[in-house]
């Protein structure tokens, strides 16, 4: 019995006459998002300016975006917002809005030190 030959090349795509009916249908309830180019720019910039990655920046930036543009916030005052905040809070509130627009089988977590000293934490008393 022989293996299967494994070359490294693309699969190939097969499509059928029913593929422009399917996405039609799959897009059926979502309305498409449109940005223009100065506020991804600026959004992508904002988060690249404080030291996100850039591939961490992209997927802040599309949430933010899309979650804005179905809040009816501009992504400018949005920005405005969240310009007062440092790098703990910045990640804080990039966590749960991460976490909120995520599948619920996983979440982004982040470990906060307990800084109280135990040995002081009570009197005692003679």
């Amino acid at each position: 019995m022989t293996e299967p030959l494994k070359l490294n090349l693309p699969k190939e795509v097969k499509t059928d006459s029913a593929d422009q009916t399917k996405q039609f249908f799959n897009q059926y309830f979502s309305a498409p998002l449109a940005f223009s180019a100065n506020e991804v720019d600026a959004v992508l910039g904002f988060f690249e300016s404080r030291d996100f990655e850039k591939s961490a920046a992209q997927s802040i930036a599309t949430v933010l975006m899309q979650q804005a543009k179905i809040d009816g916030v501009k992504v400018f005052e949005l920005l405005d917002t969240l310009k007062g905040l440092n790098s703990i809070q910045l990640s804080n509130v990039v966590t749960e809005i991460m976490n909120y627009n995520r599948e619920k089988i996983s979440t982004i977590g982040y470990k906060i030190d307990e800084v109280a000293d135990r040995t002081e934490a009570r009197n005692i008393l003679y």
